[in-house]
């Protein structure tokens, strides 16, 4: 895993080889972080990584200076390397949890700037994950939500939708909450 820009740019983390977890790839995080870029600076923002993975998103907003950033994966072995890389970097500005994402969006009634998912692309109930986010009261005016997924979905009809992207075969619907 490389940490594309910021204060920690450049770095390498050797991600376990029994991951689960399909990371977004480089390209297309450098590209929705350069979306992000033109619309908010990140200096003192709250963000939270759904299905965190490897904690490459995670990363990337606490190296571009995001006062606080929250992290929720299931699976151990990335809930495990999320908290080294974490140590390693000696960032004390992250709560990771490791838990369900659907009962983290159910029970959380903290409320974030930017809200990043990136769910298993198989994951039965894919499709109700930006709905459950939008519903949630994580949400506060000018909330920003991005989520990824294939070209199989379009969540173009769902309320606040701002646009789509796509680069290669990585796909972000993004939300804007007024």
């Amino acid at each position: 895993m490389r940490i594309i820009r910021g204060k920690y740019g450049r770095r390498r983390f050797n991600v376990p080889t029994n991951i689960s977890a399909r990371p977004t790839t480089d390209f297309a995080r450098e590209n929705i972080f350069n979306v992000l870029e033109n619309m908010v600076d990140f200096e003192g923002l709250t963000a939270l990584d759904l299905f965190a993975g490897t904690g490459a998103i995670t990363f990337e907003f606490l190296s571009r200076e995001c006062e606080w950033v929250t992290c929720v994966e299931k699976a151990a072995t990335q809930y495990k390397f999320i908290k080294q890389v974490a140590q390693q970097l000696d960032i004390k500005n992250i709560s990771v949890i490791k838990g369900d994402v659907f009962k983290f969006i159910d029970t959380c009634d903290r409320q974030f700037d930017i809200i990043f998912a990136d769910p298993p692309y198989d994951l039965p109930d894919f499709a109700k994950v930006p709905e459950k986010i939008l519903g949630s009261r994580m949400l506060k005016p000018g909330s920003i939500v991005i989520v990824e997924h294939s070209k199989a979905y379009d969540f173009s009809s769902l309320p606040h939708f701002a646009e789509h992207r796509v680069y290669g075969s990585v796909n972000f619907s993004i939300f804007r909450i007024p």
